[in-house]
């Protein structure tokens, strides 16, 4: 197994070295935000959508206006057609974690990628700030040749020592100026997103510098009530991690920070729905909260798509039992191991969720937090809808069961 997943990565790894080729897919029922289309083809010229549509002679039309022979049409038979997903919060996967150096965000991104996950924010765990800053430059490298890799995402050093969760309590510091240049001139433009508990005594002075720098700060990790996780998003913060986890929850006389991001339509909330740490019925209530704001997540650590077993989570030992990652020391969870493609297929199939706004939590909304659901300096294209102009990434899922059967990213056909 070792061995076929380093041949995977070394596969995944060069297609982006070459240039895709235009190509077609007819016969597909697309599903995202916008809605429902039975027998819909769609053309690609390589890169970005060119044209999509119900109506044979228009599709004839358009693979005629790219030269795409029949050679380069793939029917779906009457497959899902979806956005590729974007997963803005996970640590790794297939036994690595984006901490590991290049070898490591190679490997885990092939592993989020041959089920679905077409772009990645790449979250970094807690560690000295040193390191941190170290496999931030390491992000900015791989950045240049992966069009996959989003940016970076800083869960920690600025956390709440009492919500630290898997943190490590010796590496968590308080945002001071200095820490928060630091982690910026470190970067160099790659950080989309940190997290950080605003009560710090440096807590909302380092979401304004963050967000004045064009990084989206985040609220979580943290022990804030209502009043000061409101100040924390209208300081900059414009996203929630993880909701439920790590916080203080919902109480009618403590409301907490959830209602604060609920009721404030800038914020994109994430959730991790596998069913441990947010459980069913909890789910279903938080992603009725903020319609179109709620983002899936994963969380997800090295032990993602891995057998149970051992693994670490930074410098901190995780014992993985029935796919529950748990620290070794305390028992406290410790990420998980979920991928997109599960957090959207227990959505539609066991919690009742349509499936437009499944596909949407897992694409165009997660998208939106970084504002590359628009045209950007990073994707160039847009990301989260299948519509003209935008990137083409792109899954074609079994109906019954929702699981990936094809991947294309940015043109790049992955399986």
């Amino acid at each position: 197994m070792e061995e076929q997943r380093q041949q995977e990565t070394g596969r995944i790894t060069g297609l982006f070295q070459d240039e895709a080729a235009p190509f077609a897919i007819c016969g597909a029922k697309k599903i995202d935000a916008q809605g429902v289309l039975n027998h819909t083809w769609l053309v690609s010229d390589g890169h970005s959508i060119v044209a999509t549509g119900t109506m044979k002679p228009d599709f004839e039309a358009a693979c005629r206006r790219l030269g795409i022979n029949d050679s380069h049409v793939v029917d779906a038979s009457e497959s899902i057609m979806t956005p590729g997903y974007v997963d803005i919060h996970a640590h790794g996967a297939w036994g690595k974690s984006f901490d590991d150096g290049s070898e490591g965000i190679r490997t885990a991104r092939a592993g989020h990628l041959v089920h679905g996950t077409t772009r990645q924010v790449l979250s970094l765990i807690t560690n000295p700030i040193d390191e941190i800053c170290g496999n931030l430059r390491t992000v900015h490298d791989e950045m240049a040749t992966r069009p996959d890799i989003l940016g970076a995402h800083l869960e920690g050093p600025f956390l709440s020592p009492s919500r630290k969760g898997a943190h490590d309590p010796n590496c968590l510091i308080d945002p001071t100026p200095d820490h928060v240049e630091e982690l910026l001139h470190a970067a160099n433009g790659c950080l989309r997103q940190i997290t950080i508990a605003p009560e710090l005594p440096h807590g909302l002075d380092a979401i304004r510098r963050f967000a004045a720098a064009g990084v989206v700060p985040a609220v979580g990790h943290c022990d804030a009530d209502y009043s000061m996780a409101k100040k924390g998003f209208d300081a900059g913060a414009g996203i929630m991690t993880h909701m439920f986890n790590a916080m203080n929850g919902l109480h009618h006389r403590n409301p907490g920070p959830i209602p604060a991001a609920v009721e404030d339509p800038r914020v994109i909330i994430e959730l991790i729905n596998d069913g441990f740490h947010v459980q069913n019925p909890m789910v279903k209530l938080g992603f009725g909260f903020a319609p179109h704001r709620i983002a899936f997540v994963t969380d997800a650590m090295a032990a993602t798509d891995c057998p149970d077993g051992h693994y670490l989570l930074g410098a901190l030992d995780v014992n993985v039992e029935h796919g529950h990652a748990r620290l070794a020391s305390n028992g406290a969870i410790a990420g998980s191991t979920l991928l997109l493609e599960k957090a959207v297929s227990r959505a539609v199939l066991e919690l009742g969720i349509r499936p437009v706004d499944a596909v949407e939590a897992a694409t165009l909304t997660p998208a939106k937090a970084f504002g590359f659901d628009r045209r950007n300096d990073v994707t160039g294209s847009p990301l989260g809808l299948l519509a003209p102009g935008y990137a083409a990434d792109i899954l074609l899922i079994n109906p019954e069961t929702w699981t990936v059967r094809h991947v294309w990213c940015d043109g790049h056909a992955v399986q």
